[in-house]
């Protein structure tokens, strides 16, 4: 539970918008899965009350630009462009490219992104 949280606090505070850097594989999955779990909860609370609905609209645009940022410092870590995320525009293939990239063991020591990353 102490990963889940240091990831998803790293992610949403200490790296909001900073596209540049690297994520390790176990970062960006921590990330991943707390944000999930969140979209979950609030999804389902809004079949009570219209008014999780909402939060769960605002949670959505508070989280894209951190969602983004890690997922482009993920790639960077696999010493790819940030750029690359506009695969996933590609219907279907795109993502499964991107999973792909996602789940790659990072370039061991630095590469054109910066140090390796530990978080």
């Amino acid at each position: 539970m102490d990963k889940l949280t240091t990831a998803y606090k790293s992610a949403l505070l200490e790296n909001y918008a900073n596209f540049s850097g690297r994520l390790s594989v176990p970062g960006f999955w921590w990330f991943a899965l707390a944000n999930f779990l969140v979209y979950l909860v609030l999804l389902v609370l809004s079949g009570i009350s219209g008014i999780f609905f909402i939060l769960y609209l605002i949670y959505s645009l508070a989280v894209l630009v951190p969602s983004l940022a890690a997922a482009v410092r993920r790639l960077h870590d696999t010493n790819k462009s940030g750029w690359m995320i506009l695969l996933g525009l590609i219907p279907l293939v795109g993502v499964i490219i991107l999973l792909v990239f996602y789940v790659q063991a990072g370039t061991p020591g630095p590469n054109d992104h910066g140090a390796e990353s530990t978080a």
